[in-house]
């Protein structure tokens, strides 16, 4: 489990998927939190590991966007949704994250996801709303599937760069965070175990015509 160490210098890729009440980070409300540590297995694969869902109550103030909920279906005021104010979800959070760099002898987490920066964005909103302490990810790196699905598959969109690898995308459950964390944990676990089964990534007539091998 500790060859993840040494895979990306140091970093432990976590999955984070955010549903949220808008597009704008420091006003918007932060509604659901899907995570998935990426561990490997026996032959240094990557395959997704543990996991986490919550729901998270809108802070004070927070603006909810009526276009947001049409697309999640989220009703942040349902009387029987289990919310958690922001602050203890980022603690239960980072406490998945911090035992998962320990077990795999990481330095630190990098968040990972479909438009990463989106998420990554809201997280670091809530550290500093919240006040929660040692945040255990990168402050601005991120690994995204958006560019790795472009670059292998030539899909962007999750659902058809998902497909395209032999996933099955279940639409009835898209836009919830613990489900869309989960297909791009797989998502990303393909990708990258592809790129590390290239030996050469280009076909001799093709690096003859870009120049990184001479012509015969």
């Amino acid at each position: 489990m500790r060859a993840m160490a040494n895979r990306f210098r140091g970093f432990l890729p976590v999955v984070v998927d955010l549903e949220t009440g808008g597009f704008e980070c420091r006003t918007d409300a932060l509604l659901q939190i899907g995570a998935v540590i990426i561990t490997t297995d026996e032959a240094g694969n990557l395959v997704p590991g543990d996991s986490l869902s919550l729901e998270v109550l809108p802070f004070e103030g927070a603006r909810i966007q009526p276009e947001a909920l049409a697309l999640t279906g989220i009703d942040p005021h349902h009387p029987l949704r289990p919310a958690l104010p922001e602050g203890e979800a980022l603690i239960r959070l980072f406490r998945l994250v911090r035992r998962a760099l320990v077990a795999q002898g990481c330095t630190r987490a990098i968040l990972t996801g479909h438009n990463a920066f989106f998420d990554l964005g809201f997280l670091n909103a809530a550290v500093v709303r919240s006040g929660v302490k040692r945040n255990p990810f990168h402050p601005f790196s991120t690994f995204d599937t958006v560019t790795l699905a472009g670059v292998l598959t030539g899909q962007t969109v999750l659902a058809k760069a998902a497909q395209s690898l032999g996933l099955t995308f279940d639409a009835s459950h898209a836009h919830q965070a613990h489900y869309d964390a989960a297909l791009t944990a797989q998502l990303f676990c393909r990708l990258v175990n592809r790129c590390a089964g290239i030996v050469d990534p280009f076909p001799e007539e093709e690096a003859q015509a870009m120049g990184l091998v001479p012509d015969p």
